[in-house]
């Protein structure tokens, strides 16, 4: 069944029973230290909402959309989020371990700062997303969509990289300590350093 809550409602823990997420759209609601460990969320619609201090662990998320959310506090500790679109989105002070992101839309979003370290993000369009000093080490963004992105002074020691487009990473500004990459992007990064590779 489909139905919409909007107009600047506050959603806290008494206001939420294990509610089916299928078909529902929130537009401009607070969702304000809820427990949400093992939600299966599929296909639900989260535009210009505020999530503070909600707990996201386990969860598991397929073709949602977060549009323009603000997550603050918030944990995420081995979440997976499939097929998503999280535009324009913006993390502060939230934990991540483990997070799985397969696909999606995460462009222009702000992860600056955002203790990534092991989490998994394959075939993301990350295009404009701000990841500047963000911990990235030991983590995985594989075949991504970084055009535009923002990655001033993020740690990537030992990050998976392969199939990533790096053309607009500036190999000095970032730690690439150990970090994987495949031959062509091996060419950016040395011609992008100034260097000159000869026969």
């Amino acid at each position: 069944m489909t139905s919409r809550v909007t107009a600047d409602v506050t959603i806290g823990p008494g206001d939420w029973d294990d509610r089916d997420l299928r078909g529902e759209t929130f537009q401009r609601v607070r969702f304000v230290d809820l427990d949400l460990m093992e939600l299966a969320d599929e296909g639900a619609v989260f535009e210009e909402c505020t999530f503070s201090d909600v707990r996201f662990n386990v969860s598991a998320h397929e073709s949602a959309a977060f549009l323009t959310c603000a997550f603050r506090g918030c944990s995420f500790f081995d979440a997976s989020f499939t097929g998503c679109k999280l535009t324009g989105s913006s993390f502060s002070g939230c934990t991540f371990g483990l997070l799985k992101v397969d696909g999606g839309d995460w462009s222009f979003t702000s992860l600056a700062r955002a203790d990534l370290r092991g989490s998994t993000f394959d075939g993301v369009r990350l295009r404009e997303a701000d990841l500047s000093g963000a911990k990235l080490e030991g983590a995985a963004l594989r075949g991504c969509d970084l055009t535009g992105a923002a990655l001033r002074g993020a740690d990537l020691s030992s990050c998976d990289l392969r199939g990533s487009d790096l053309s607009t990473l500036d190999p000095q500004t970032v730690t690439l300590d150990k970090a994987v990459v495949d031959p062509d992007q091996a060419a950016v990064i040395v011609t992008a350093m100034g260097l000159r590779v000869l026969p």
